[in-house]
């Protein structure tokens, strides 16, 4: 495995002064090599006892397993857990956590965003992305409460955490602006930092760093699973995020048309548009009839949990939504002037 030496964090906190080490693994590139700089860190400190890996699933939404060729390539859930494990958690010390709502019969069930979504009635925009704390943040901090209460008896103080992620500058503005190391919350209960160990590395490392990982990557960065070219979506999260590229959102649209279809339904039905900038309908639209890139895989979406997905999302629109779309009515780029797919 590349060491890359020089990508190493220039300054890595006390961590032997947080009682809970928490990194959140997406499943993505990244949370991979960050797990693989922080368990480092974590055991020269002697702490590696301390971490507790957490994944915030998005269920459905998240990039699936597929079956290509005869061989099967894990899902997002599953890499999340397989970066935990290859890196020496032990299993019961990965959770996997995910928002829940009350079911018909009255035990809880997934509460999937694209659900939250239409209930609320509006898409997340880069000046309210309330899908991050919704669906991510919020779930992953109710699941530290069990533990903090503990501790806090036990310790007579607040608990200190170390939440750890692996966001980098590469990402966009917003992300190169992130501090690599802050507090972000300080209570009678619980005191938590946020480290970032990867932010500085580039896009071309990370991808390097894969080339000998003991664990693999996510299929839907290739342009075909298992090709090893990262010729297929530049992220991996949501399938289906707003916050994706234009060429990530079409190929998207390829590999998953059923889900790109509830997503243009909850547009319709809403009047809210997926993007200011951009219809989803219009995307699937141009993906028809102007091109885009080859899907390589379609994924078919006809089990179950797709099943359940569909009607929680239907239930949510039959009723009133909790804010009016007033913040889409911006009419942006033209798709379909001279067809570049790739931008």
């Amino acid at each position: 495995m590349p060491s890359h030496s020089a990508n190493r964090p220039s300054s890595t906190p006390d961590l032997t002064s947080y009682d809970l080490l928490a990194p959140q693994l997406s499943g993505g590139k990244d949370s991979a090599v960050m797990m693989a700089v922080f368990m480092d860190a974590a055991r020269t400190a002697g702490v590696d006892d301390r971490v507790i890996s957490y994944h915030a699933s998005l269920g459905v939404l998240e990039w699936p397993p597929v079956v290509f060729d005869g061989i099967r390539y894990p899902g997002v859930s599953e890499l999340a857990a397989m970066q935990s494990a290859a890196f020496g958690v032990p299993a019961d010390r990965h959770i996997e956590v995910t928002r829940t709502m009350s079911g018909p019969d009255g035990t809880r069930m997934p509460h999937s965003l694209l659900t939250e979504i239409a209930a609320y009635g509006r898409f997340p925009r880069m000046g309210s992305p309330y899908c991050r704390k919704a669906a991510k943040e919020s779930v992953v901090s109710s699941a530290w409460t069990p533990i903090v209460s503990r501790l806090k008896r036990e310790l007579g103080r607040p608990v200190r955490l170390l939440k750890v992620m692996g966001l980098r500058s590469d990402e966009g503005p917003d992300r190169k602006k992130r501090p690599a190391f802050r507090t972000v919350q300080a209570n009678s209960a619980r005191i938590v930092d946020e480290w970032l160990p990867v932010k500085d590395w580039s896009t071309d490392a990370v991808k390097e760093w894969h080339t000998d990982a003991p664990v693999p990557y996510s299929w839907t960065y290739d342009s075909v699973p298992g090709a090893g070219d990262w010729s297929g979506t530049s992220r991996c999260s949501c399938s289906l995020c707003v916050f994706a590229s234009r060429r990530d959102l079409l190929l998207a649209s390829g590999r998953r048309p059923r889900l790109a279809e509830l997503y243009a339904e909850v547009e319709r039905v809403r009047g809210d548009s997926f993007r200011a900038d951009w219809r989803i309908s219009d995307l699937i639209r141009h993906a028809r009839t102007c091109g885009a890139p080859d899907p390589g895989v379609v994924c078919a979406d006809d089990g179950p949990d797709f099943a359940a997905l569909q009607a929680q999302v239907r239930g949510a629109l039959k009723l009133e939504p909790r804010k009016e779309p007033d913040l889409a009515r911006k009419r942006g780029r033209a798709l379909c002037g001279d067809c570049a797919v790739q931008q």
